[in-house]
């Protein structure tokens, strides 16, 4: 017995010294795995110039570091100033001592070579101590590549705020906040792309916005499939309910003010890296011929001026199609006094009307876009003098009639009042297929057209919600700021279609009393 129990200790204490011998041949294989791992991604980063590996040493403890960096993403002032003073004077030995003596709030200890890459592309610097490959420290020192804040340029205002998102994410975030500075600001990240690895934020404020709209907004955009993002105006195309209309889905805005004002209505507020522009959704179509600027007048004044802005969308659409189906079908609906000027104002000229008012149409978006494309001076000395010649010099060679021309250059005009570039590009589109409906069938093409163009807009949706409300559904309490403003105190309730979790702005009873003089 005794001999038998000499074998099996014997046998169990062979048995642990294989499992010992195991366990550190898993070990020696794991570091070696790692260290492939880590001559795999330093292979491919040294291709590139702004690569850089440096190394120093620490003569208190004996100890050799190595600074690895991509130096076109990191402020090498912050490494000289801030960081290697530090390593080269205190003592350390190992890499969690570095967390201590580094004068830094963001270092990340890790011992994930998949974080290696990650790390140096968003600008980090990764300290290792030569002879550990262990671990690694992370340090934060972003190069800050940003203009200055500026005034807007697209939805620009007489009264009013003066300022205008920029490039970057966090100075427009930090726009908002000082707008906001409530804990209900929620703001949630996403990494969108997988080449450009485009930083998102998700703004919404916990207890107003409709968590209906939220969960969308975060399927939507976990749901994107592209190698890179290099705007906001992508995720217009690409989260909008319908991509294939000409409508703007999401609302565009420069301005941090009219996003606060969004979020406390209780929308969503999407932020892309890289682009000065913020997306606002759920939206409506009255929002994109309402100026920010409207608040900040009497809201007699801010009523009378939406009013012209949608008398002016209308007429930019229908003005040009009206005189095509006027003057070749309907001739005696047009006044006497009034015929008689067009037949003066035609009588040289060769072509139909519809080839006229195209020939018109097609020159004024020709200047229109040479002036966008060139430089500012020159862009709106082409855009003068041009429209002016080229005017002239048509009407005169018999070319067009001056009566059409007058009524091109209007219709221009008052595409210029809609206060929402996306929309405003839109109205330029719609003119075209009126004027075709009106060359084929009159005012009954054009009312074809109309018809067309009301079922489109009553089909689509913004996030889900109507994008023709207040008018369908009808939401009469909503009409109090859409077509017109009414004063602040009779606006004590948010948006009725969002649904939202707290629906009251304020008390209607306090901000209608009118306190005594004496009081």
């Amino acid at each position: 017995m005794a001999n038998f129990f000499k074998f099996e200790k014997g046998k169990l204490k062979k048995n642990h010294s294989k499992n010992h011998l195991s366990d550190k041949s898993k070990e020696q294989e794991k570091d070696n795995q790692k260290n492939n791992h880590v001559e795999d991604w330093e292979k491919e980063l040294a291709k590139s110039k702004d690569y850089k590996k440096t190394f120093y040493f620490n003569q208190k403890s004996g100890k050799k570091f190595i600074f690895t960096f991509i130096s076109t993403l990191v402020d090498e002032k912050i490494l000289d100033n801030n960081i290697l003073p530090s390593l080269l004077e205190d003592e350390f030995h190992k890499i969690d001592d570095v967390k201590k003596i580094l004068p830094v709030d963001n270092v990340v200890i890790s011992s994930n070579t998949d974080d290696i890459s990650k790390k140096l592309l968003e600008g980090y610097i990764m300290l290792t101590i030569d002879g550990d490959t262990s671990e690694f420290a992370f340090i934060a020192s972003q190069k800050q590549v940003a203009r200055s804040v500026t005034s807007p340029e697209i939805e620009f205002s007489v009264v009013g705020p003066k300022v205008a998102f920029v490039e970057s994410i966090e100075q427009n975030m930090n726009m908002i906040r000082r707008r906001l500075p409530v804990k209900e600001l929620i703001a949630e990240e996403f990494m969108v792309g997988k080449l450009s690895q485009t930083n998102v934020m998700v703004l919404y404020i916990e207890g107003i916005t409709n968590k209906e709209i939220i969960n969308t907004v975060k399927q939507r955009i976990d749901d994107i499939e592209k190698d890179e993002i290099a705007d906001s105006s992508y995720f217009t195309q690409i989260i909008s309910d319908n991509g294939n209309s000409p409508f703007p889905q999401l609302l565009d805005t420069e301005r941090p003010d009219r996003v606060a004002a969004s979020l406390a209505e209780g929308k969503i507020v999407i932020l892309v890296d890289g682009s000065p522009h913020a997306l606002i959704g759920p939206t409506s179509l009255t929002e994109f011929f309402n100026s920010f600027e409207d608040y900040f007048l009497n809201w007699i004044l801010a009523s009378f001026i939406r009013m012209i802005r949608l008398f002016a969308v209308i007429f930019s659409i229908m003005i040009t199609p009206m005189y095509v189906a006027l003057t070749s079908y309907h001739y005696e609906l047009i006044p006497k006094d009034l015929l008689s000027t067009l037949i003066i104002s035609r009588r040289v000229v060769p072509f139909p009307p519809i080839l006229e008012a195209l020939f018109l149409e097609i020159t004024i978006e020709l200047l229109r876009e040479a002036g966008a494309r060139l430089p500012t001076k020159v862009g709106q000395t082409i855009g003068i003098v041009g429209g002016i010649v080229i005017g002239t010099a048509s009407v005169e060679a018999g070319l067009t009639s001056n009566v059409l021309l007058i009524f091109i250059a209007l219709s221009a005009l008052a595409s210029f009042t809609t206060p929402v570039y996306q929309m405003s590009n839109t109205i330029r589109l719609l003119r075209f297929p009126f004027l075709i409906m009106a060359d084929k069938w009159g005012l009954l093409g054009i009312t074809i057209a109309l018809c067309f163009l009301l079922i489109h807009l009553l089909r689509l949706t913004s996030l889900g919600f109507p994008f023709m409300e207040p008018i369908f559904p009808l939401r009469i309490r909503d009409f109090r700021d859409a077509l017109f403003r009414l004063p602040f105190k009779s606006q004590a309730n948010r948006p009725q279609f969002l649904r939202t979790d707290d629906s009251n702005r304020f008390s209607r009873e306090k901000a209608s009393r009118k306190k005594d003089i004496d009081e």
